[in-house]
């Protein structure tokens, strides 16, 4: 890394430099050096990171124009429905693709500070991995979760559903699902939990997914892990949704968001039915 290696270069010549000009004596030289090693990585930590945010603020703004143009034509297709609501749907969608196409070749404004910031190129290539998730390029997901950071319930999620997708073993899910739990705090771990009960359900396993639900709603103030539990609780296993979570779930590729036709109504040459 360029930060550690300036930072040596500098506390080293920093200390050599005091010893034999004999300003101080051995054992302050080294004393100077092993204190301006830390202050040169503070800097230089605060430089990068404010190149760093100067570029995310940038991205910021390509999703954020991205989005309300999408609002835009959201609230356009109600005022005036279209008659095919997947016409609509392809509209929005390709629009999406669009702009998140965008931000994901901005990113590589980023690649400069790989050598800079350490772990950084992960943090980059799992912004890249979300992007890719939200295009259901579930191909370019796959290749960039091995380098990814799992911090979040969202990180973690997305592998434990490709995991699934992909037709791993349960063991190795369940293995990587408790990995992630144990890293999330409280009031965190909602989705999932959600997703682990959800994947016992497709494996027959309607036990163990009441036992994640248990223990998910012990670890979470959620009103999906509480609605879950009491249809799992009476049995009504069918009725198990992770609806309510939104786009969080829904992202992650494992159901598809019902669609609402809107009807609109007829329309009458004198604007009244009679």
């Amino acid at each position: 890394m360029y930060s550690l290696l300036i930072s040596l270069v500098v506390s080293a010549a920093a200390g050599t430099g005091l010893w034999l000009s004999g300003v101080s004596s051995h054992v302050w030289s080294v004393l100077i050096a092993v204190l301006t090693f830390p202050l040169c990585m503070i800097v230089i930590s605060l430089v990068i990171r404010k190149k760093i945010m100067a570029k995310m603020t940038v991205l910021q703004t390509i999703l954020a124009d991205g989005q309300k143009r999408m609002m835009a034509k959201v609230s356009a297709f109600q005022t005036r429905p279209v008659g095919d609501p997947k016409r609509a749907m392809a509209e929005l969608e390709k629009m999406r693709d669009e702009f998140i196409t965008q931000a994901l070749e901005y990113t590589n404004e980023l690649e400069p500070f790989r050598r800079w910031t350490p772990m950084f190129g992960r943090q980059i290539n799992t912004t890249r991995m979300q992007f890719y998730l939200q295009m259901r390029n579930f191909k370019k997901v796959d290749e960039l979760l091995p380098q990814c950071l799992f911090i979040d319930a969202v990180s973690n999620s997305v592998k434990l559903s490709r995991m699934y997708s992909n037709d791993a073993p349960l063991p190795e899910i369940e293995k990587a699902f408790k990995k992630a739990v144990s890293k999330l705090r409280y009031n965190q771990s909602s989705l999932v939990y959600s997703l682990m009960a959800w994947i016992y359900l497709k494996k027959n396993m309607p036990d163990a997914a009441h036992k994640t639900v248990v223990e998910g709603c012990r670890k979470n103030e959620n009103d999906t892990l509480k609605r879950n539990l009491e249809k799992l609780a009476n049995k009504r296993i069918t009725e198990f949704s992770n609806a309510s979570l939104g786009d969080e779930w829904f992202a992650l590729g494992l159901e598809l968001p019902k669609t609402q036709v809107r009807r609109q109504p007829p329309k009458y040459s004198n604007g009244r039915p009679f």
